[in-house]
């Protein structure tokens, strides 16, 4: 299958770094905003965006690595018009509006898109949802961190005044703790984690506005206890290189005629990448995508709707020798 990306940012190299993994895969190029003869790949030909909006891409599904803050609530539905697309979009607020706006687009237009692939939106939301099926008397519990979120960091970034910026997901350990024993607190959002957040300013910024603009953005910021530390580039790059992440999704249930037996599910995720973690989940639902479009599907769908044997590249024959 041919699969292009739209974006060469941490998820779009992520992306590059997967397909070439796949067996079943080729990449036949990146699209990118900037001028195609600055970006340096690992030998996938680059192109301009302007490629895409005059439908001059061939590839079976246009995987999109832009931003969910102002990038992909425009990029997706426009894209869904012309291509079969993907994307990471995670604003967990805006999800359903999202889907909406990319279903109308790709129905009309007889493509498939698939939106919020990754591990947050994603694989907790499949682990919720497996969860909550097997233990209907029970309660949730999703904990990020510690770790860098990019989708934070990419909305810090984009405040007047913000060179750059890392923010850090922190969960706290005595909430986390409270769930495994089973406990089952009742935790408000700002007292299952805390947010700290790394900021370049560019020189003459308001910093207290900055600041102010952090702590009170809606849909990030505004639910949390959350701390800004002011450094420089020098500082960032020393100590904040690295994109780390991770997390873990719980629920805690009981079973029996009269709730005797208590269960508790936990999956756990520790992750060294960030990005090219998501960027592998990504391109495994390409697979699916792929096969989905070929069997008659349109409109948006959710990694809900995806069958677990069609993100793997062996047959069903295969699954059910090595892994059922």
């Amino acid at each position: 299958m041919k699969i292009a990306i739209y974006g060469y940012g941490n998820l779009g190299k992520g992306v590059e770094c997967a397909v070439n993994a796949a067996p079943d895969m080729e990449l036949v190029g990146i699209y990118t905003r900037r001028n195609p003869e600055s970006v340096q790949t690992h030998g996938t030909p680059v192109f301009s965006a302007n490629d895409l909006e005059q439908g001059k891409c061939e590839a079976d599904v246009l995987i999109l690595c832009g931003g969910s803050a102002t990038d992909l609530p425009e990029m997706t539905p426009a894209l869904a018009k012309k291509y079969n697309v993907i994307d990471s979009f995670d604003t967990h607020a805006k999800i359903p509006e999202h889907f909406n706006n990319v279903d109308e687009a790709a129905k009309n237009s007889g493509h498939i898109a698939l939106i919020s692939a990754g591990w947050d939106p994603g694989m907790f939301s499949l682990n919720r949802l497996y969860a909550s099926a097997i233990l209907p008397k029970g309660t949730d519990y999703t904990f990020w961190g510690k770790g860098v979120s990019q989708g934070h960091s990419d909305a810090i970034r984009r405040i007047e005044g913000v060179l750059d910026a890392r923010q850090y997901t922190v969960p706290v350990e005595d909430a986390i703790e409270s769930v495994r024993r089973g406990e089952n607190p009742q935790l408000t959002t700002r007292q299952k984690h805390t947010r700290e957040c790394f900021v370049v300013a560019k020189e003459g910024a308001d910093k207290a506005k900055i600041e102010e603009e952090i702590k009170t953005m809606p849909n990030y910021f505004a639910d949390y206890d959350t701390t800004v530390h002011f450094i420089s580039m020098e500082e960032l790059k020393q100590n904040h290189a690295g994109l780390p992440h991770g997390g873990s999704v719980l629920r805690t249930g009981t079973t029996g005629w009269n709730d005797e037996h208590k269960h508790v599910i936990e999956y756990k995720l520790t992750l060294d990448s960030n990005p090219e973690f998501t960027a592998s989940v990504i391109t495994a639902y390409a697979r699916a995508l792929y096969k989905m479009h070929h069997r008659g599907v349109n409109g948006c769908v959710s990694v809900f709707d995806v069958a677990p044997a069609d993100l793997s590249p062996l047959s069903a024959e295969e699954l059910r020798a090595k892994m059922l």
